[in-house]
């Protein structure tokens, strides 16, 4: 008979009577949307419950293991304000927060599972896949009817196993999870899953168990493919005789209607949405909304308004469609709502991508920018003409709406040359007055002088900011240079 006196301080150290939530990544070296998600939603849960948010760090399967992986999720979380209150990091009351570093536990409550009937040695000859999936007849596996003094005989030998989870041949068992509500199942349906491999290692679906009841965590939040293992869970809950968590199975994020995302697939994770210049503020906003509804029409909301108003019975049991349209809508709004000293510190990288020319102000640059970005990825292609005038048709000078062609665009460009000579002080408000003393000399609108002169600066039909701005930043030397430019190629 085991002592039960490690496993009762095991128990005295659980923390009791608070929301207590874990986010329990594997270290694979990236953050899918789908994961994000998940760690989304259960510190939400844990701050609206005014409980502890727990990260652990589920690396018990080895082979799936990413070198630097684990660095991965610490600075995701922290890119994405998730901070947890327990962790590898932060520690905790309940730490080693690490599976393999809390190895010998799993060995320990196998053991007692066995001692009370509900789990057995299984000494059968099976591939590693049959040992992680739990695969085989049942009915047929002679391990299930040893005795113990039989199965305790044959580990003495040395001779290998694992250990089985017994499930009852008979009955059903019945699990309640907050969104879909109770599920019950016949327990034939159900295989004697392994909880112990070759190895020593524990299979996953021992060791969340064990670790979720030992970490005291209240709520169980994860993806709905694992519906069909939760009432495996109960059981092994029932033998060990502890409360069960609250169940909070989500819906899959989907490609489309028929497939999920995927990595393999070229869907983006958390890493690559912020490559292509999207908004950590606003993937959060919009993975939230991802099977997720809020009470009311309001769609923009910063983590803090999350917190308060985030609820279970918001959540969908209808899949979501991963929307890149969508988010671009929600980054371009929260473009917008930034200050313009906020906006030019995450745009100059982007601008200096095909801006390196450093006497061009990226600041300058990026006030023409804000209003007209969806996505930061987009910046360095529309301001590339900064660094070089790129090679232009002279067809761009013919432009309708503004009365304009090759003719008038020349005459324009060789009156306006000497005057933009003579202006001393290069601002705004000195081009603007050149341009519009020039359109009144022609009894002209103001677009017939500005047309010409935005295409010889720029030598692109559509530009952030207008011949103002783009003259401006040039500078004089460099506006001339290129008007002069323009009035050869006319």
């Amino acid at each position: 008979m085991k002592d039960m006196k490690w496993f009762e301080e095991m128990e005295a150290r659980i923390p009791k009577n608070e929301v207590r939530t874990r986010f329990a990544p594997s270290p694979t070296g990236y953050m899918h949307v789908g994961n994000l998600r998940t760690a989304l939603y259960t510190y939400l849960i844990a701050r609206n419950g005014k409980g502890k948010f727990i990260l652990r760090i589920e690396d018990t399967d080895q082979g799936r293991l990413v070198e630097g992986a684990v660095d991965v999720i610490y600075k995701t979380m922290a890119q994405c304000h998730l901070e947890h209150d327990e962790g590898p990091d932060v520690g905790g009351p309940v730490a080693p927060y690490i599976q393999t570093e809390r190895r010998p536990l799993y060995k320990e409550y196998a053991e007692l599972l066995m001692e009370r009937g509900h789990a057995y040695r299984c000494f059968c000859e099976k591939t590693e896949s049959e040992e992680d999936s739990g695969e085989f007849d049942r009915a047929d596996d002679p391990c299930r009817v040893l005795s113990r003094e039989e199965s305790d005989r044959l580990a003495a030998e040395g001779k290998p196993y694992v250990i089985r989870q017994r499930i009852p041949h008979e009955g059903t068992t019945t699990f309640h999870d907050e969104i879909f509500g109770d599920i019950t199942v016949e327990n034939s349906t159900l295989d004697d899953q392994v909880l112990i491999k070759r190895d020593g290692l524990p299979t996953y679906n021992f060791a969340n168990v064990v670790d979720d009841h030992l970490m005291g965590i209240s709520h169980v939040v994860r993806g709905s493919e694992y519906l069909s293992s939760s009432p495996k869970y109960n059981l092994l809950y029932q033998g060990f005789g502890w409360d069960i968590p609250k169940y909070v199975h989500c819906s899959p994020v989907m490609r489309d209607a028929h497939n999920k995302m995927s990595k393999r697939h070229g869907d983006p994770s958390y890493e690559d949405l912020i490559a292509q210049g999207f908004l950590t503020d606003a993937v959060l906003n919009y993975v939230a909304l991802l099977g997720w509804s809020p009470r009311g029409e309001q769609e923009i909301y910063s983590l803090d308004e999350l917190k308060e108003i985030f609820d279970i019975t918001g959540i969908s049991k209808s899949p979501a469609i991963f929307d890149i349209e969508k988010l671009k809508y929600f980054n371009a709004e929260y473009i917008r709502a930034m200050s313009p000293e906020d906006f030019a510190k995450v745009a100059e990288p982007f601008i200096r991508k095909s801006v390196t020319n450093e006497k061009y102000d990226a600041a300058a640059i990026a006030a023409l920018l804000q209003q007209r970005t969806e996505v930061l990825n987009d910046i360095p292609e529309k301001v590339d003409f900064f660094d070089t005038l790129p090679e232009y048709d002279t067809e761009l000078f013919v432009h309708k709406k503004s009365k304009s062609d090759k003719e008038s665009s020349k005459d324009v460009l060789q009156k306006i040359i000497p005057e933009f000579e003579a202006v001393n002080d290069w601002n705004d408000e000195n081009i603007m007055a050149v341009m519009v003393g020039m359109a009144e000399k022609l009894e002209a609108k103001n677009a017939k002088v500005m047309w010409p002169v935005r295409i010889a600066a720029a030598g692109k039909a559509v530009t952030p900011g207008g011949a103002v701005e783009i003259c401006r930043i040039l500078g004089k030397e460099e506006t001339l240079r290129r008007l002069n430019i323009a009035v050869e190629k006319l």
